[in-house]
This record gives C-alpha cells, structure tokens and sequence, in this order.
C-alpha cells in the first residue's frame, strides 16, 4: 500500500489536524506558560507513552525537581503500562485535554511520527516547552511547518536526538575546531542490527486487548485517511510509509545529527538511496537493508545499514587530510565479544608527521536534564529545532531517492509532495 498526498491536501489536513495550531503557534499563549525560575518545580506531560515513550519517562522521572503528571494516549493499555511505575498521574485519551492544562509547563512529545507534527505544533500553541521525539516530522513539509513556528515562538524545544549530547561528539567538535583533521572530503557511517530467524526487527506481538474498544483509532489515524481498524499497523506502525520513514528516519537521523553538528554542516545538495526487504518478508513496506550517499557541498557522507548482521554495530568515520576521526558504540571485538563505545583520533603522518593518537575522555550529559536545565535558563538546549530540521530533511531526501529510485536534489526534495 502506497500513502499518497498533494501538497493542497497536507496543507488542509494538517491545518485540521492541529485546529489552527500552526497559525497559534507563532503566538505563544504566554498565560499558559509561566516563567520557570531557577529553583521551580517543573511539571510536566507525555502525549504517545509506548516502549519509546515509557523509557523517556522514566528518564524524566529521575531528573531532580520535576514531576510527572499527566499522559495522553489513544490505547488504555499504555495507560496501564504507565500507572504501574507512576500511578497517581492524570489520563487522558485525547492529547488536547492534556494540553490545556495550565498546571503543565512542559510535554515529551513521543507518539508515532507520523503524529510528531500535529503534536509538536500543538504543544508550541498551547505555550508549552516541548521535547520532541526524532524524527521530528513524517515529511519534508511539516519539518519546515515545524521549524518556522519553534522559530516564532519562545519555548524551549528539545529534539530526542541523544547524540548531541554525547561525550563523544564534543570529542570530535574539539579536534575539528583545533584543527586536528584539516579538510574531511568523506564520513561514512553505519548501524546494523539482528533478530533471531523469523522474527523480523520492529516486529512486536499484538495485545490480546488491542481492539477498537480499547483504542482511540480515530486520533491514531488522525491526519491520514480514514480506514478500518488494523491492530497490526496500530501496533507495528514503523513498518509502514504510511505512518514511519522507516530505519532512515528511526536510526539514522541519529547519526546524521551527529555527523552535521560534528561537521558543521547545513542541508545536503543532493541524495541517493537503494535497498530492499531482503531479511524477513513479513510484509514491511520500509526496507531492512539501505545503502544512502548524501552529497554536500563540503563533502560526501555515507550511512549504510541491514536487519540481519550486528556485528560491527554502529560507528562513524571522518576522513581528513591531516587526521581521521572514529566512533564506535556496540561493534564487537570479534575476539572476545566485548563491545563498548569508543572515540579516537588518528593523525595522517603525511601532512602531520609529529601528530598523535588521541582518546576521547569527554563525559556523556543526561540528554533529558539538558532540558530541563535549559527550560529553567532559556538557553538553547543541545539538540535544538535547526539540528532535529537538517536532519530530517537529510531522512526525508533519502526516503524520497529510494521511493523514485532515483538521485533526488534539495531542489527538488523541496517542490514535491510526499508520495508515501
């Protein structure tokens, strides 16, 4: 099944969507969003409290001086799920009751992508301080929508890209900046996974309760057309275009968030994707193996990834004329299996014939405190809105390559619709 939609009718859509959000969001309703001082207790909701959204959760929950309470979501098992660990909180099966609460001062925003949109803008309307899971939109369009109304407004936006806080990256900026690389003409990166046969990745059992009864399936539908109820795409939804930009826009927005602010990169020039299902034929649109080469002006950067070898992990190379850069998390040492995260240097002796091999010794922040630290000093947190937005354009361009099998410019990236 192909999800396909005109430009006119995402326009309407999401406007619908969001019952004027988008035009509200450029106005903060400042009487809604109190100053948060220095020392203030800072309160807070979810909007989408699956696997991805409990773990955020649970992260927020053990930052000092906050309090988790209140959470919307479309299923009463995720309800459940949540008032096991946190049971006094408030529940709402409609994001907009959660939202127009006044006692709220900030929302995690961790519902399926193709809703990041529609509830990021919400939230930014409401005037509230917002933490956003990546991808941070379903398309090209609403990841400009979004950013043009963070731009107008004055909350703070976190976007759920935990690289940018990583010890790693400040590693990389620092060797950059010094100068350690000299000019890099080449990154390529790579994440790979791995499931026992049969059992393809993403694929998630199905509650014997999820049925129409216990699921808003209108709001889960919400800007996409109307259509009967699917427990298997309710649940599964990342299999599909229709409601995810598959592993590109789960896994290696991560990387490409990484790689832009390490580099210093703006959008790239142009992108090229190719792939397939060639693991688990389970019925997946969304490929399980991509191969994705974006062209920049200053450079090429490479991802590459597969559903059926974990071995080496996921990494990153940059390749520079006086040095080269290497990041590796979760790649084995085939000898004896040990796997951790590492960041070296290594000089090019023929331009740096005195250079030395470095280590990388900076400490990992707390990616959810950065926010709530930023939202207590109004500063711009690690992974702002102009990262979540260079990377998703870089997701969006991929995914786009391999739809129309076919090197696709920003150019053009820009004045299409998406065809998903």
């Amino acid at each position: 099944m192909t999800f396909e939609m005109n430009r006119r009718s995402f326009v309407s859509n999401a406007t619908k969507t969001v019952a004027g959000a988008a035009a509200v969001s450029a106005f903060p309703r400042m009487a809604s969003a109190k100053i948060i001082g220095a020392n203030d207790r800072i309160r807070y909701g979810i909007i989408g409290a699956g696997a991805r959204g409990q773990e955020d959760l649970k992260t927020a929950m053990a930052c000092p001086n906050t309090e988790f309470v209140a959470m919307a979501d479309v299923f009463t098992l995720r309800t459940e799920q949540v008032h096991k660990f946190a049971p006094k909180v408030e529940s709402y099966d409609d994001h907009r009751r959660l939202l127009d609460r006044k006692d709220v001062d900030a929302i995690i925003v961790a519902s399926p992508m193709h809703l990041h949109a529609p509830h990021f803008l919400a939230s930014l309307a409401a005037g509230k301080d917002l933490y956003s899971e990546k991808t941070m939109t379903w398309s090209l369009p609403e990841a400009t929508e979004c950013r043009d109304a963070a731009g107008k407004s004055d909350r703070v936006v976190q976007i759920g890209m935990q690289h940018e806080s990583s010890g790693s990256l400040a590693d990389i900026v620092a060797w950059r900046k010094a100068g350690k690389l000299g000019k890099v003409s080449l990154v390529e990166s790579w994440m790979s996974r791995n499931t026992p046969h049969g059992q393809g990745q993403w694929v998630r059992p199905i509650p014997s309760d999820c049925v129409p009864a216990n699921v808003r399936w209108d709001e889960f539908l919400m800007n996409r057309p109307k259509m009967a109820f699917d427990a298997n795409k309710f649940i599964n939804w990342r299999l599909f275009w229709e409601f995810s930009g598959g592993n590109v826009t789960e896994n290696m927005v991560h990387q490409m968030g990484l790689i832009i602010t390490a580099m210093d990169l703006d959008l790239p020039s142009a992108a090229y994707m190719s792939g397939g299902v060639f693991d688990e034929k389970d019925g997946r649109q969304v490929p399980d193996t991509i191969a994705v080469t974006l062209d920049y002006p200053e450079m090429t950067v490479l991802w590459q990834s597969t559903f059926n070898s974990m071995t080496f992990g996921l990494g990153e190379r940059y390749m520079g004329s006086d040095g080269a850069a290497e990041h590796l998390w979760a790649s084995n040492d085939m000898v004896t299996g040990r796997s951790a995260e590492q960041t070296h240097f290594y000089p090019e002796h023929v331009n740096q014939p005195k250079g030395e091999a470095a280590t990388g010794t900076s400490k990992n922040q707390d990616h959810m405190q950065n926010w709530f630290d930023c939202i207590r000093s109004r500063a711009q947190p690690n992974a702002p809105v102009s990262i979540g937005y260079k990377a998703a354009v870089a997701g969006h361009m991929a995914n786009l390559s391999y739809q129309q099998k076919k090197r696709i410019t920003l150019q053009e990236a820009m004045n299409q619709s998406p065809k998903y």
